[in-house]
């Protein structure tokens, strides 16, 4: 017997019982939790006790790691990629600036040669983004953090099966924000300004954002953004050379909502970012010019998500996303005459092709998803399914081939919640791929995976819970290996296994305070390898680590960790250590929140001294703080004030598998304010 449950129905007893007790719960809950009462009903922001900087998601047995808007405007980060560098199992490659940086997560992602494994996927609005393997090239996701309201990084396989295969190191989502943020849902304008400056490499940022919501069921957002940076000095005062950019970008996001109950969504979300270098060197995860010698090089993104959605009021089966996205990269770069040490001699003519290659990707996809709420017997499902068609084209270039990877997927997956304290997650993913090259590489190639993995987690009353996954993934061939026939009808395989701990409770050792932890212990196998050259396999265990603890007084402590230790089994059957193992870090945060107007935090990031086959890498301390200041009143009421003092210490250091030295010490000052 199947028992449809409703969602409004239960969302509306909650909120009446809510409402007898209105006025204990903003006693308790603090200012900003209850968003308004209006008839009686309760119109609940988020129920969450004493926040600190960030929740730790102890309701779930994924890894899984959700920043926020205020700490993204707290952060004040100059990349996409300094948003989400205080997650555990997250290193940045060169993260301080757009060219040469790139994510990596537990061990996977981008390296010191390619921005890029393809074992880390990342989506902008549901839009898959990033380019495969451009050589000394990064990832160039080139646009702007102003642009997002929120970030969700995935780590390891749990819940990573409906966005993609092949995540072994992580998915990372991001989420562009809304005019509704902006408007309350309210008809009228808003207007946002941002103005930031920071002190090493004088740079500057302007992010201008226009909601307007003509009608409570339509609204439109327009964004542009323009950020520049001269290059900076590292802790002992020399020049990071290649670390100047110059970044525009702009971002258009409409929304309506129809039909006689509302249940029909209609949105349109469209942005493009591009930045234009003169002479720089090739190998943009360098500071000087080398044997490639310099280029010019154009760089240009767009990205456009249409979605529709059907949610009827009265059917819980029913809710429908169909998304259509396209994702497009341009990379035109000349080489700059001269700039090589090797020009004029036998070997120049090899590495020419690399240097004046032009490259282009582009994705499109569309994707058909329901979700289905449901009970069977005691147990009630929230079922995500669907089914998932996408093309990616390649341009021919003179270095690498060109081809067309089409591919058609289908998943589900269930959360299943027994109502005895037990989640059980089971998901499959099945893939089929066509893969076609141009050219030189020409050929066609047909491959299919079955993926799939199941994540348990039981609460106990105390506010303890017990968790575990185990996943199993393939990466499908690219069409940067077309080259490589042997390469195009063997995926890579991996399996994922994690078990660990989580506690949330509020009260336990003062009254008023609230603290939350998960730690999780995991394993990842990788065989078939063909990402990196004369590698068989790849074993790796570690430990991640997430806490928060706050009290009544404002006082707050975040900490997170990750520890990693891993092999890999050459072919020849040698045993050396993971070439792209991350350095173990600590990070502790301390603030303390005084009403509503200030907050303010030290942040400690610590890395430990780090051996791989032989090459140290000496450990490092660094503090960073930061202040926020909100007026409540007065002239200034609405205005927002943040301060960053970066490196503090001026600490010269090179954070482990990036190539260039960190910044040194950086004031960051901005302004906002929504009119």
């Amino acid at each position: 017997m199947f028992a449809c449950t409703s969602r409004r129905a239960a969302l509306l007893c909650s909120a009446a019982l809510i409402s007898t007790t209105s006025v204990m719960a903003q006693d308790s809950l603090g200012d900003g939790v209850l968003d308004g009462v209006t008839d009686g009903i309760i119109l609940l922001d988020e129920i969450v006790l004493k926040r600190s900087k960030r929740d730790i998601q102890t309701d779930t047995a994924n890894s899984i790691t959700v920043i926020e808007q205020e700490e993204i405007d707290d952060r004040q980060a100059t990349t996409v990629a300094e948003l989400i560098d205080s997650v555990p199992g997250v290193t940045l490659i060169n993260g301080a600036t757009p060219q040469g940086s790139g994510i990596n997560i537990r061990g996977f992602g981008a390296n010191s040669t390619f921005g890029s494994d393809q074992k880390v996927l990342i989506q902008v609005d549901g839009a898959s983004v990033g380019s495969e393997e451009l050589y000394r090239i990064s990832t160039q996701l080139f646009t702007d953090p102003a642009l997002y309201k929120e970030v969700s990084v995935l780590r390891g396989l749990g819940g990573s099966f409906e966005y993609g295969s092949g995540a072994i190191g992580g998915v990372v989502l991001l989420e562009t924000k809304d005019a509704s943020d902006f408007t309350g849902g309210e008809v009228g304008f808003k207007f946002r300004q941002t103005l930031q400056g920071n002190s090493n490499g004088s740079g500057f940022s302007s992010s201008s954002i226009l909601a307007w919501q003509p009608t409570e069921n339509f609204e439109v957002l327009g964004n542009f953004t323009y950020s520049e940076q001269k290059n900076q000095k590292d802790g002992a005062g020399e020049i990071i050379g290649n670390s100047a950019f110059e970044l525009p970008s702009y971002a258009l996001k409409m929304r309506g909502v129809f039909g006689d109950d509302l249940s029909h969504r209609l949105e349109l979300s469209l942005s493009h970012t591009n930045s234009s270098e003169k002479d720089v060197p090739y190998d943009s995860f360098g500071t000087t010019t080398d044997a490639f010698g310099n280029v010019d090089r154009d760089l240009e993104n767009t990205i456009g998500v249409l979605t529709y959605g059907y949610n009827p009021a009265d059917n819980d089966l029913i809710d429908l996303e169909v998304k259509l996205s396209y994702s497009d990269q341009t990379i035109d770069q000349s080489y700059v005459a001269g700039s090589s040490s090797l020009e004029g001699t036998p070997s120049f003519p090899f590495l020419e092709p690399l240097v004046e290659a032009d490259h282009q990707y582009e994705t499109t996809k569309l994707l058909v998803k329901n979700t289905s709420l449901f009970s069977t017997g005691q147990a009630t499902h929230d079922m995500r399914y669907g089914v998932e068609l996408s093309r990616r084209d390649r341009l021919d270039a003179s270095s690498a081939p060109g081809g067309t990877d089409d591919r058609i997927a289908v998943f589900v997956v269930d959360d299943i919640d027994f109502g005895n304290g037990l989640t059980l997650t089971p998901g499959v993913r099945f893939e089929d791929q066509t893969i076609e090259g141009n050219g030189s590489a020409a050929g066609k190639y047909d491959n299919s995976a079955l993926m799939g993995g199941v994540s348990a987690q039981y609460k106990f009353a105390s506010g303890w819970s017990v968790l575990g996954s185990v996943g199993y993934t393939e990466s499908m061939p690219i069409i940067d290996d077309l080259g490589t026939p042997v390469f195009m009808t063997q995926s890579e395989k991996a399996r994922n296994y994690e078990i660990g701990t989580s506690y949330a409770n509020t009260g336990v050792f003062r009254e008023q305070d609230s603290i939350a932890f998960k730690a999780t212990v995991y394993q990842t196998d990788i065989w078939d390898i063909t990402s990196y050259r004369n590698v068989d396999s790849v074993e790796l265990t570690g430990i991640e680590l997430e806490g928060r603890y706050a009290l009544e007084s404002g006082f707050y402590a975040d900490v997170n960790a990750n520890f990693q230790d891993g092999d890999e089994i050459r072919t020849n059957g040698d045993v050396l250590d993971w070439r792209n193992l991350p350095a173990d870090q600590l990070r502790l945060t301390l603030g303390k929140r005084f009403d509503r107007k200030w907050d303010l935090s030290w942040e400690m990031v610590a890395n430990a001294e780090t051996e791989v086959n032989g090459s140290e890498a000496p450990g490092y301390v660094v503090h960073n703080l930061r202040a926020t200041y909100r007026p409540q009143e007065g002239a200034f009421e609405g205005l927002e004030v943040r301060m960053g003092l970066e490196n503090a210490f001026d600490k010269l250091y090179t954070p482990y598998l990036a190539t260039r030295p960190a910044p040194g010490r950086t004031l960051k000052v901005s302004l906002a304010k929504t009119f």
